[in-house]
């Protein structure tokens, strides 16, 4: 196995990764609440982990990933106040809370597809889990670290560190400053601290979404359903998980605690966050205006985007930028990416059409030998330091140097050797396709391209040059150039 190494949001540093079961790796993710839109800092999230969920097969590991769907429980205050956000929604819009949950699943689904993402291996919903959750509120009731009030169940905190717990210390907060920060609100007085959590809420009359239980009917608090699927389908204790740094705390802290109280163990080895986004150097929001959605993107519809931009260039866009790191959206660096992707899903293209041409008379070049193979390997170097894919990017660059060198007669492919020659086709195809995800997105248009490239060869010999620079304006406006090597007409993309 390549040795590894991620950022561990619980130890604030660089870990040698080592799973419990090697090759064995449990990994889960939080999914979406499907009350609305899937969103682009959701995105963002989930790229990232498709990612490491590529590069961990793909370097031997046999994973189990896991990202759930919140159907209930997520209130709109993403606390213990409010309504719940599906049932909110239903109400609007007059329908039952689960023809919600159907149609943003779909959307959700739909999106994922779009940007090429690997399904999980298990992608269990709330509702599907309700015995589980109302059990484990009974262990944590009889383990004394939760307590019933009104009809609810919270988590009791100061209990649970009096206990050797430590809530606080994935998010770095403490205790004594969390509760000088917090104030009372409305309905929170039934708790003993206002630091507590529901596990379990009673449910109004009005409240759609609702559950028999000991403690009569109401629904399991938005915490709770992570701890019981994570733990069913991985363990009580699992190698790796992850989430948007929003979820960081409450939410991640709060699964800590639950865990931990109910095994007695530490429920997860490796905790990793991916960060937000912004908008020209502001936060993305709803409030300001600048946040819209992936299909907004796709269409260039918002009134903040220039032109239309496409899946898998939004993915290269993402992927350009380390995870942790904050990403700031603009149309000129969606610009540059659309030119990067181009490039790359060009030698894609390129590629897979060539073939190694032995040559006696030509004695491979060890300099560019070397090049091709060192830059390969730092492109695992750059995965195995925290995923940093902006730095193995780059090293793909490098590769497609030599694919285009090839591809144009500049190099002849015995120069490289056989081996090298292989090493150099088969790591750009892996690279791209199946730790980045990238592929090379075709055109609707391809049979119109390829009848005007013989209209362009025939123009060229016939000397009919305004034809022939009516055709090049046209492949222009659709972003692809004519390459003319030795009469060999071909199209890609522009540079």
């Amino acid at each position: 196995m390549q040795p590894l190494h991620i950022y561990n949001t619980l130890s604030r540093k660089k870990e040698l990764f080592e799973p419990l079961n090697a090759p064995y790796v449990g990994m889960y993710v939080c999914g979406p609440t499907v009350y609305n839109y899937v969103h682009l800092g959701n995105v963002r999230t989930f790229l990232t982990f498709d990612t490491l969920y590529r590069y961990l097969t793909f370097i031997g590991y046999k994973v189990r990933y896991v990202r759930n769907l919140t159907d209930v429980g997520h209130l709109v205050g993403d606390g213990d106040d409010g309504e719940d956000k599906i049932g909110r929604m239903a109400k609007l819009e007059k329908v039952e809370p689960m023809e919600i949950v159907q149609r943003f699943t779909n959307d959700f689904h739909t999106v994922m597809g779009q940007f090429n993402t690997i399904p999980p291996s298990i992608e269990p919903t709330a509702t599907g889990h309700m015995v589980e959750q109302i059990e484990a509120v009974q262990t944590l009731l009889d383990k004394g670290l939760a307590y019933e009030s009104n009809g609810s169940v919270y988590f009791d905190i100061e209990t649970y560190n009096q206990r050797g717990g430590n809530y606080g210390k994935l998010s770095g907060r403490i205790l004594d400053d969390l509760l000088n920060e917090t104030r009372e609100l409305d309905g929170q007085s039934e708790k003993r601290s206002l630091l507590d959590f529901a596990i379990w809420k009673r449910a109004a009359p009005e409240h759609l979404m609702r559950w028999n239980s000991p403690w009569g009917a109401g629904f399991p608090g938005w915490h709770l359903e992570c701890t019981c699927m994570s733990t069913k389908y991985l363990g009580k204790q699992f190698d790796i998980h992850g989430g948007g740094m929003d979820l960081k705390f409450p939410h991640h802290e709060c699964e800590i605690a639950q865990g931990d109280g109910l095994t007695g163990l530490e429920p997860v080895r490796y905790w990793m966050h991916s960060n937000m986004l912004t908008v020209n150097g502001q936060k993305m929001s709803k409030s300001l205006g600048n946040s819209f959605l992936p299909a907004e993107l796709f269409a260039g519809s918002h009134y903040l985007l220039e032109q239309a931009y496409s899946p898998m260039t939004v993915r290269f866009f993402m992927l350009q930028s380390h995870y942790r790191s904050t990403l700031d959206f603009s149309n000129e660096a969606l610009k540059a990416a659309q030119k990067g992707y181009r490039r790359l899903a060009n030698g894609l293209r390129v590629v897979k059409t060539l073939t190694y041409q032995p040559d006696e008379t030509i004695v491979p070049s060890e300099d560019k030998q070397q090049d091709i193979r060192q830059a390969a390997q730092q492109f695992f170097d750059a995965m195995n330091d925290d995923l940093n894919t902006a730095v193995g990017i780059a090293q793909l660059f490098t590769l497609l140097k030599y694919i285009n060198m090839i591809y144009l007669n500049q190099l002849q492919s015995a120069t490289l050797g056989e081996e090298v020659f292989n090493l150099l086709k088969e790591s750009f195809v892996s690279f791209m396709q199946d730790v980045l995800g990238l592929l090379e997105e075709g055109t609707d248009n391809q049979p119109v391209l390829e009848g005007l490239l013989t209209l362009y060869r025939e123009y060229k010999e016939q000397k009919q040059y305004d034809k022939v620079d009516q055709i090049r304006s046209y492949f222009k406006a659709q972003g692809l150039a004519i390459k003319d090597m030795k009469h060999q007409i071909d199209w890609a993309y522009e540079e």
